[in-house]
């Protein structure tokens, strides 16, 4: 198959590749960037754990191909704690909502757009906008507590803005 050229803003940083159009935006992301903080979990869109930003909305990494992401911005999670945890990424580590860590990626990044969108969620609210992500460990009380917590830091002027900065 013929490969195809892709230019992505990938956190900030223009990334050209040359890639076989059929690769996945979120093998293009692991294997021909190195960003592996997005984690392959089912292939088939059902737990989350591969959840990334595009254009500012949350999707599901290995339902979109990369070809598709060409001319577009892409906020993985190795980009959202640049120069420094997060809030939501320090609210994961107090309420100790990281069990073993596959899905926090994921959760991380489908919180951040919740947050994004709604800056105070409340509990139910915080439930429908994780309910794509899967976590095995069923450490969801934590991970709520998480995101409730980073709602309050963030609305308390800890962080501007759609960036999370």
């Amino acid at each position: 198959m013929d490969e195809v050229n892709v230019r992505i803003d990938v956190n900030g940083v223009n990334r050209e590749e040359k890639i076989e159009p059929r690769t996945l935006l979120v093998h293009f992301l692991r294997e021909n960037l190195g960003l592996t903080g997005t984690h392959i979990g089912c292939d088939t869109s059902n737990c989350g754990a591969c959840t990334v930003l595009l254009d500012g909305k949350a999707v599901k990494s290995c339902t979109v191909l990369a070809v598709q992401a060409n001319g577009r911005k892409v906020l993985t999670i190795e980009g959202l704690g640049k120069g420094g945890l997060h809030p939501i990424q320090k609210a994961f580590l107090e309420k100790q909502a990281l069990q073993c860590g596959y899905c926090t990626p994921g959760m991380i990044m489908s919180a951040y757009w919740l947050l994004s969108e709604n800056p105070s969620p409340d509990e139910e609210q915080v439930k429908r906008g994780i309910s794509g992500n899967l976590c095995r460990c069923t450490g969801y009380r934590s991970i709520i507590e998480a995101i409730m917590l980073a709602s309050k830091e963030m609305s308390a002027g800890r962080t501007h803005g759609r960036d999370g900065r």
